[in-house]
Order: structure tokens, then sequence, then C-alpha cells
């Protein structure tokens, strides 16, 4: 499939993971059925998990009382986007406050949208995950309280970070943020075809209220005056 595509002169590139039914272990199942009558006409019941493929995190996934999906502003789904692979730090180490600091503090903006990634790359949720394979960077309260003191909007992740190690360091880290409204991007991907350290992001999720995380469609566009 096509990852990236020229619009005018602009750069697009889609960073979303192709959901395959057939292929998929979490939650997706599609029922397409004809209504009948003289014309076709075709619908599909789709039975999926909210957290499927690329996948937006929103604060209600880990408190009752914060904000789900229909809850979140729709400027929240898009912006400034800014990546980093860390490529010098020690296999299975945590990103701590000066990893950040040295790599992204003088560039980040209130708003941003910052994509961690680093070299040790494995597809995340799979039975690997937490192997003798999995040498993937960690996150913890410290990156959290990071972002949080930085006023990002949103923080996405590459197969080169691991947000699922352990319990001591997912909670803090979702608790953290997620108290400060900041969303989650799971699952990108074709990172490596960002030519741009700044870029227009886009992934906003369906408007459905009650949701925790939603399937999304996550392109950057390079380019763009501002971005």
């Amino acid at each position: 499939m096509e990852k990236v595509f020229n619009l005018n002169g602009l750069r697009v590139i889609d960073l979303t993971k192709r959901i395959v039914p057939e292929k998929e272990t979490r939650r997706c199942k599609l029922h397409r059925f004809n209504t009948g009558g003289p014309i076709p006409d075709f619908h599909t019941n789709i039975d999926i998990m909210s957290h499927l493929g690329t996948h937006c995190e929103c604060p209600y996934h880990h408190d009752d009382s914060w904000p789900d999906v229909g809850a979140i502003p729709l400027v929240s789904f898009i912006g400034r986007g800014i990546y980093h692979e860390f490529t010098e730090l020690k296999p299975l180490s945590h990103i701590t406050a000066e990893d950040l600091d040295m790599a992204l503090g003088a560039k980040v903006r209130e708003g941003d949208v910052v994509i961690l990634d680093s070299c040790f790359k494995l597809e995340p949720f799979t039975s690997k995950t937490n192997g003798p394979e999995d040498l993937r960077l960690l996150v913890n309260g410290e990156t959290a309280e990071w972002m949080v003191s930085h006023k990002v909007k949103c923080v996405g992740f590459g197969d080169g970070v691991s947000i699922e190690n352990s319990n001591e360091d997912v909670k803090p880290f979702h608790d953290i943020c997620m108290e400060k409204n900041i969303l989650f991007l799971e699952v990108l991907k074709n990172l490596d075809e960002l030519h741009k350290e700044t870029f227009f992001i886009s992934y906003a999720p369906m408007y459905i209220s009650g949701l925790d995380s939603c399937p999304v469609r996550v392109y950057a566009i390079e380019g763009l005056e501002g971005f």
C-alpha cells in the first residue's frame, strides 16, 4: 500500500497501521449485508474493540470521571507534530527528563504532539512483548511529568517505545498525563518516511460519546506554513 502522497506540492505521510480483520489478534469482525430491494444496498456491521490498530486514547481510558472521546474538542486531534527517534540510549532504558530536554527541550511548544521512537523496534501488543527480543525504550512517571510541564496535548509512540512493560511504569505514565487531558497515539507506523522533524498531524476519532479510545487514520503533512 502507498505510504506517501503528493498533494499540491505537500508531502502527506500515512502513519496508520492497516487493519486486516482476519489477521488481527484484537477483536475485529465485519458483517456485510445487502438490505435488499431492486438496487443493491450494502451495509456493514462493525464489531471491533476501541484499542485496535493505530488508535487514540483519551483520559476516560484510565478514570470514569475524565473526558471520553466525545468530550474532547476537535482541535485536540490536530496540530503541530514533532518527532524524535532515540538512537543513543541503551536498550530497555527509561526515557528520562534529561533525555527529553537534550532531544526536544528547546523545540517543543505548548500544544504540540510529541512522537517518541527508538532504534529498538518491535511490533507492540504481540507474543514477543516483554520477551527476550523486546529491547524497546520505556516510559514512566518521570517521562509523563516532562510532558505535563511542557504542556503537550498528545504523546505518540513508534515501534521503538514500549508502554506495556510493567504496572509500575504504565500506570503513572497514563495517570499523570491523562489527568491533564494529554492524549496518546499508539501503534504509529511509517515514521521512517518523515523527512522533517516537525509537521502538521491529524488523528481525529469517531465522534462517539462513551468511548475511551478509537482507531484513527493518522497522517502527517510536511510543507504547511507554520508547522
